[in-house]
């Protein structure tokens, strides 16, 4: 395992950035509170009160925000070293897509909180599923799976589209506003199952894979001739970037363009090769709070669901990004 330093730094910095920033939206609300009375809340101290709205009403949804940037930051850093391309991104390969199609089923069915969520699920696992298969031909490559990907997404859309209009008016609107991406009334047992699932994947994912894809970066031949199983090991690795993102969407919504922009982000600022998947989670981290922060202040009594604000600098980004890649002539 090779520490960098300037990573290692990156990473616990945006992971104090993270901290700071949901000590900042803790204290937030129709009951203020300072940053020191936020802290001792959260160590057990100040009054009863305090206590409740800090871990009961308010600490879940900051907690939430961690967990589903991180989980989209790695899924994200997963997929671009996979497609060796800066706009492979779960976003725009349709998993995302994917799990909202699946909650929409559930919501044209009639089914209930827990139920969408599941759906979430089932319909990102199968979307990654369907990608794999599809641009699966003597090896999985990375132009193949974006091509594929862009045109699944597309699919999913419309598809998307056709089943809010077959549910129910306050169905189809409860629905719309999920897949917006949206954090409003998160609770523990909304953060509980995405911790779950961060638990599990994590260990699977960065130990034994972040050397790995490193390697695979290099190109197949180079990577199998030093003993990497490199279609075994995109299968396992795609596995775990469309769990991680259809954990995420079934605790948030389809968040957009975090998996997008957390890992080029945490590689500017690394300035080192490879995936840098503990520096993208915690970029991640930081980024989602901030924009639920951001969303909760910057436009009065009107709070923004987080997807919308997102979305809005993810599209910009987007924009620079290809803008970029062409004048590179990778594209």
């Amino acid at each position: 395992m090779v520490v960098r330093p300037r990573a290692l730094a990156v990473g616990l910095g945006s992971a104090l950035l993270a901290g700071a920033l949901g000590v900042v939206a803790i204290g937030g609300g129709d009951f203020p509170m300072t940053p020191a009375q936020v802290v001792a809340a959260l160590t057990g101290g100040g009054t009863p009160a305090e206590r409740f709205i800090v871990t009961e009403l308010r600490l879940p949804r900051v907690v939430t925000a961690l967990l589903v940037g991180a989980a989209l930051a790695l899924a994200g850093a997963l997929f671009q070293s996979l497609t060796r391309n800066p706009l492979g991104s779960p976003d725009l390969l349709g998993v995302s897509q994917g799990a909202a199609a699946g909650a929409l089923l559930v919501v044209v069915a009639g089914g209930g909180t827990l139920a969408l969520s599941a759906g979430a699920l089932a319909g990102g696992v199968l979307t990654g599923a369907a990608l794999y298969l599809l641009a699966w031909r003597r090896g999985l490559h990375g132009h193949r799976l974006i091509l594929v990907g862009i045109g699944t997404t597309a699919i999913l859309t419309g598809v998307n589209g056709y089943l809010l209009t077959r549910g129910e008016l306050m169905e189809a609107a409860r629905a719309l506003l999920w897949l917006t991406g949206s954090l409003d009334g998160r609770g523990w047992e909304h953060a509980l199952p995405l911790l779950a699932g961060l638990a599990v994947l994590v260990p699977l994912t960065i130990p034994g894979s972040a050397l790995a894809l490193r390697v695979t970066e290099m190109g197949d031949d180079l990577a199998s001739g030093l003993g990497v199983r490199v279609h075994r090991l995109r299968l396992v690795l795609l596995t775990a970037a469309a769990l991680l993102t259809s954990f995420a969407a079934a605790t948030a919504g389809p968040v957009n363009f975090v998996a997008l922009t957390a890992p080029q982000l945490a590689k500017r600022l690394t300035r080192s090769p490879g995936p840098n998947l503990v520096a993208s989670m915690c970029v991640g981290a930081a980024v989602l709070v901030a924009a639920d922060l951001a969303a909760q202040r910057l436009f009065g009594d009107r709070q923004l669901p987080v997807g919308v604000l997102t979305g809005v600098i993810g599209g910009g980004y987007l924009i620079w990004l290809l803008i970029t890649e062409r004048r590179a002539g990778r594209i």
